[in-house]
């Protein structure tokens, strides 16, 4: 099966907490960062997640934000510091390609927060990605 999501990146489950509909799901990435899911409860038994499962968090290229560093005072947990290694501009929108420890993320975002930011390569940035634009895949 083929899927259109770039962002694609190994790690291992550690922890999952069960809710009645939802639960979440701590996966420490190849690199060493921590990240959550938030997944339906179904879906966790359905793939069979506890601790120990090799998984791959999926993230599309519209659910990834970029900052040019640690952001406190926002919900979002999940910041993973990387550098930017290619950008691509069109009329609107801009495609930034960021290198983390032990993957590679795409982020689309606007031509206009390209610019604001002044995102170019070897810029260092940090993805923010809520948990409930995670999605898991067994590896």
């Amino acid at each position: 099966m083929s899927l259109s999501i770039r962002n694609q990146i190994p790690g291992t489950v550690t922890s999952v907490t069960a809710g009645e509909a939802m639960s979440t799901v701590k996966v420490r990435l190849q690199g060493g960062q921590d990240i959550t899911a938030a997944i339906t409860t179904d879906a966790v038994k359905d793939l069979g997640f506890a601790e120990g499962t090799a998984v791959k968090a999926l993230v599309k290229s519209t659910e990834v934000s970029l900052a040019t560093g640690p952001v406190s005072g926002i919900s979002i947990r999940n910041q993973i510091a990387g550098t930017v290694t290619d950008v691509a501009t069109g009329g609107a929108m801009g495609s930034v390609k960021v290198s983390v420890e032990g993957g590679e993320l795409t982020a689309a975002i606007t031509k206009d927060a390209v610019e604001a930011l002044g995102l170019t390569a070897g810029a260092s940035v940090v993805a923010l990605i809520k948990s409930t634009e995670i999605s898991l895949a067994t590896a």
